[in-house]
């Protein structure tokens, strides 16, 4: 099955970046403008105990990826979700028909992940994350390049802009039909 899978009627969307630009609040706003499911992996993680533990460095909890594929898979299949994930290696190429990746001035990061609380390694690794742009590269490695779409997130207009773009990207969306 490719992108645009013809079973479904509705669009599923990857929203993806550096923690702190803004993936949770653009998500949330855009599956209320559309008329999607908003599904943040990290909550989903917490309230299902889809991890391996805890990492105390980093202070989060160790992803397992299995077992979010396999929790996820019936409501993709069906289409209409936006996923919202700090990272998009791990989830199969075909349950996503846009991979939006937020990218946010390293300055207004560094503000906002202090103000969250974020030191030490936590603060380093995810400013670091975002000067490398290693989550645009992961997802241009893991999707086909019509489907990766950079949107710059400083700001509320910013955020703004992108959810109207992706509500008219979601209301022209058309599944792609196989002969």
């Amino acid at each position: 099955m490719a992108a645009g899978d013809s079973r479904r009627s509705r669009p599923n969307i990857l929203v993806t970046g550096t923690p702190g630009t803004g993936k949770t609040t653009t998500s949330s706003l855009l599956a209320d403008a559309a008329g999607l499911r908003h599904v943040n992996v990290g909550d989903l993680v917490k309230e299902k105990e889809l991890h391996d533990g805890w990492d105390d460095e980093l202070e989060c909890h160790i992803i397992n990826e299995d077992l979010v594929c396999d929790e996820l898979e019936d409501m993709m299949e069906e289409g209409g979700n936006i996923v919202d994930y700090h990272g998009c290696d791990f989830f199969p190429e075909r349950w996503f028909d846009r991979v939006v990746v937020l990218q946010t001035d390293n300055s207004i990061l560094h503000d906002r992940l202090t103000s969250r609380g974020y030191m030490g390694a936590k603060l380093t690794n995810n400013i670091e994350c975002e000067i490398f742009q290693m989550l645009l590269e992961e997802a241009r490695e893991s999707y086909a390049e019509d489907v990766v779409v950079a949107l710059r997130s400083d700001n509320v207009e910013d955020i703004s802009r992108n959810v109207s773009m992706m509500t008219e990207w979601v209301n022209n969306w058309r599944p792609v039909r196989s002969n």
